[in-house]
């Protein structure tokens, strides 16, 4: 339990100072990519894979992980590359997205290093494999692309963005219609997804790609003269996004006297238990794993009821 806390409270003090960790690889050529490592839980040479009948053809196999079978995906042919050499050495990146566990086949894996949300970029316009990324950066003047994996695993198994029907309190409804919220994510599919689930609600959904774009369209609408912690029935954000995270846009917000009673929501695939404790850390007001319809619903919803009991 000590070593769990102690790994708690190095990452927070990470993360909250706008800083990452990324785990560089290559996929078989000299360009190199990379993963947050937040979402990494191993890495290791790649072990014998078992085929699956019908599988994505970007599924290698399955192979059994820590008493577990888990998918191996070729991370390059996935991305629109090559297939990985399985003559050349190869590794696995084991790594858990949204409370699921996935390895990752990849090729030579360099180092992890320490960086400034600053100095990581969303893709130029026209890149190559822009819709496979969700940000850029250089290191030691050479370009690294990071992957949106979210995207990656959503064209493997699709995500459904439809909310239950016994979730959804129809008296709710009619107060939904109208409502704002603000969005901010940088990967497409994270932001496609969760306004698909705000549309339901008949919620009028606007939108950042990342947290500095985010803290712009508040402060704009602040300046203009808006109660935007009125205006705004909350702002969900992503916690790992380019130029400033979901933690420091949250603290910026609590910093300003015209935002600092906004309602904000971490919505992020990073593992649950270090994310609450960073909620408490950074003042989000609640926090919620990716991609779940249902839960997104019933935060909005108590919200909405929230919000309405003041009144």
């Amino acid at each position: 339990m000590a070593g769990m806390l102690d790994a708690v409270d190095q990452r927070t003090q990470l993360v909250g100072e706008n800083r990452l960790e990324l785990l560089m690889f290559r996929l078989g050529g000299m360009q190199m990519f990379a993963i947050n490592v937040f979402k990494v839980q191993e890495v290791v040479q790649l072990p014998r894979l078992n085929l699956m009948p019908h599988r994505h053809p970007s599924v290698a196999g399955v192979t059994h992980f820590r008493r577990r079978t888990i998918p191996v995906i070729d991370l390059s042919e996935s991305i629109g590359l090559r297939p990985i050499n399985r003559d050349e050495p190869c590794n696995l990146i084991v790594t858990e997205y949204n409370n699921s566990v996935q390895g990752f086949m990849v090729g030579e894996v360099d180092r992890i290093i320490n960086m400034n949300w600053s100095e990581i970029l969303p893709p130029p316009d026209g890149a190559g494999r822009q819709h496979y990324l969700t940000a850029i950066t250089r290191v030691n003047d050479r370009m690294v692309e990071i992957i949106d994996v979210e995207k990656v695993l959503a064209e493997i198994t699709p995500y459904d963005t439809r909310i239950s029907e016994d979730v959804i309190d129809k008296d709710l409804l009619t107060l939904a219609k109208g409502l704002e919220v603000l969005v901010v994510d940088d990967s497409s599919v994270g932001l496609a997804q969760c306004k698909s689930t705000l549309d339901h609600l008949g919620i009028t959904v606007h939108s950042a790609t990342d947290g500095k774009r985010g803290l712009d369209v508040l402060k704009g609408w602040a300046s203009a003269g808006e109660d935007v912690p009125n205006k705004l029935l909350m702002l969900i954000t992503d916690a790992e996004m380019p130029e400033m995270d979901g933690y420091r846009l949250t603290r910026e917000i609590r910093e300003d006297p015209r935002l600092k009673d906004l309602y904000i929501v971490l919505h992020t695939s990073l593992s649950g238990s270090f994310n609450k404790a960073m909620v408490q850390k950074v003042g989000c007001d609640d926090f919620l794993s990716k991609f779940q319809p249902d839960k997104l619903a019933s935060i909005i919803q108590e919200r909405i009821r929230s919000v309405v009991g003041q009144d």
